[in-house]
């Protein structure tokens, strides 16, 4: 039984879902933070450094994601 379930979750870390989920959870979100600055009449300092603060995690997050995974 053990067995299975660690071919299981070999097989599904293979795959990378979460890692890939979680990057198109974040591309959606930078495209709706995106637009919805696009649309402000005078957008203040706070609002630009929220964005350009999801701007510099979204690089650091898509970085660590490229450099995870196994090694061949």
């Amino acid at each position: 039984m053990l067995d299975k379930i660690n071919k299981a979750a070999e097989v599904l870390n293979s795959f990378r879902i979460f890692p890939r989920l979680f990057i198109v959870m974040y591309m959606y979100l930078l495209m709706e933070v995106t637009n919805w600055f696009m649309l402000l009449q005078e957008p203040s300092t706070a609002q630009a450094a929220l964005v350009s603060t999801l701007v510099g995690v979204g690089a650091a997050w898509f970085g660590l994601y490229c450099n995870s995974g196994t090694k061949k």
